[in-house]
């Protein structure tokens, strides 16, 4: 008796342990079923007593490899070196070979949480800009490399002096935040978060291809103005559109009437006329748009944008010449639901988050995920769509039918957040980059 009751209690105990690591650990699979039932049921205090007692040595051992990868990488400096590579044959028909290279960029603080302001300035993204890659940091920094350099064991940077927050000074503001950066017909683009007199304003800069120096000045400037020097609801994605414009994803800035009013660039999709500048709304009723991508040949828009607590979403939007403007409904429809910190009565007061799109005219989304994925860039190459994440650490593809309906999902499941992602044809490679080291990473279908 004694036995069987000793057994039962040290089964119980490894899985309330293995429970308790998976969900205090920082690599632990956040779209587990299990998993997200364990966090309900064990209280977040116990499960922090749980991590800082029970947990200190193993978090400790993982927190000493964390810092050693974290000193090599400083003491290459510029080397991007190879420090991972692996090659995963799990799936036949998705086996691919992953490369990691160092980034010369400051790390993320996965222990302040995805609000804190520090790691707001860790998003880097990539770019390329004919036979170069260029990165560009949280901060500003501009580095580059040889693209034919993935092939080999080391990146070789070099770096790439700008203009950037001289030129934001000229305008008595500071730089809160890198949104994005594009490359197109000999210019390079960024978006940026400029902060000025307690107000934030998402604009564009841009620089003539230069790999000497980069000179930046405002090509696209927002006349409206977010209150304080942060917040994370801004979108800022910028891809290419038709000969003589861009794309521009702006996110909704907590301003719940803007998405649905056409006199706010909050909470849209533009196209800015590269010339005069001017800009037309492409779709409406966006929250955050993380993700922007355009098929010329498909003359289609795609774009991922981040949910409330739940409801991260994957649009389509076919163009049309009839001039009609498509609706996504935030925030009156969305299948997340409010933080719990928010006030629900509010949301119920105003008609918001309403489970169906069609029902209000709205349109539905090619795919939606709950719990949130923190969906971040998506890319597209022969009728799959490849979905790129923070908070899950994935790349979801989803392969589409000739009507456009997902046929077959497939997730490959990394060790770190994702950033941005980028598919170069010629080469039949995907860039990452992979934010917690931060790395880049190279990822090759085999």
């Amino acid at each position: 008796m004694k036995k069987s009751f000793f057994l039962i209690f040290l089964l119980l105990f490894i899985i309330i342990f293995i429970g308790l690591w998976n969900i205090v650990s920082g690599g632990y699979d956040k779209q587990s079923k299990t998993i997200l039932l364990l966090k309900k049921i064990i209280p977040s205090n116990i499960a922090r007593e749980v991590r800082d007692t029970i947990f200190f040595i193993p978090n400790l051992i993982n927190r000493n490899k964390y810092l050693e990868l974290q000193l090599t990488k400083f003491e290459q400096g510029l080397d991007g070196k190879l420090y991972f590579n692996k090659k995963n044959t799990d799936d036949k028909k998705y086996s691919y070979t992953l490369k990691n290279f160092f980034l010369p960029f400051p790390s993320l603080d996965t222990s302040l949480g995805w609000k804190s302001e520090k790691n707001y300035k860790r998003a880097h993204y990539l770019e390329l800009v004919d036979e170069k890659i260029l990165v560009i940091s949280g901060e500003g920094e501009t580095v580059y490399f040889t693209k034919n350099n993935i092939k080999k064991n080391q990146l070789s940077f070099k770096r790439l002096p700008n203009n950037l927050l001289s030129f934001l000074n000229t305008r008595g503001s500071e730089l809160s935040s890198i949104r994005d950066l594009y490359y197109e017909n000999d210019y390079i683009y960024i978006s940026v978060l400029e902060a000025k007199n307690n107000k934030s304003y998402l604009n564009i800069l841009r620089a003539s291809k230069n790999f000497d120096k980069l000179n930046f000045e405002i090509f696209f400037e927002n006349q409206e103005y977010i209150d304080g020097n942060f917040n994370l609801q801004t979108g800022g994605r910028i891809t290419g559109y038709k000969p003589d414009e861009i794309l521009f994803s702006v996110g909704f800035a907590n301003d719940y009437k803007a998405p649905q009013n056409l006199n706010s660039i909050f909470g849209k999709i533009i196209s800015i006329n590269k010339d005069s500048k001017d800009f037309k709304i492409i779709s409406t009723g966006h929250r955050n748009p993380q993700g922007l991508f355009f098929s010329k040949e498909k003359n289609l828009v795609i774009n991922t944008e981040h949910g409330p607590m739940g409801g991260d979403e994957v649009n389509l939007n076919f163009i049309n010449n009839d001039g009609k403007i498509n609706n996504f409904g935030w925030p009156i429809s969305s299948y997340g639901e409010p933080y719990p910190q928010q006030d629900k009565t509010f949301f119920d007061k105003n008609g918001y988050l309403k489970k169906s799109h069609t029902d209000f005219g709205f349109q539905e989304p090619l795919k939606y995920f709950i719990p949130s994925i923190g969906i971040s860039e998506v890319t597209y190459s022969n009728n799959n769509l490849y979905v790129s994440s923070l908070r899950a650490e994935s790349i979801y593809i989803l392969e589409l039918s000739s009507n456009y309906e997902i046929k077959n999902e497939k997730r490959l499941k990394f060790q770190s957040r994702i950033r941005d992602l980028k598919y170069i044809s010629e080469d039949d490679v995907f860039l990452i980059l992979f934010e917690n080291i931060p790395a880049l990473g190279v990822l090759e279908f085999n």
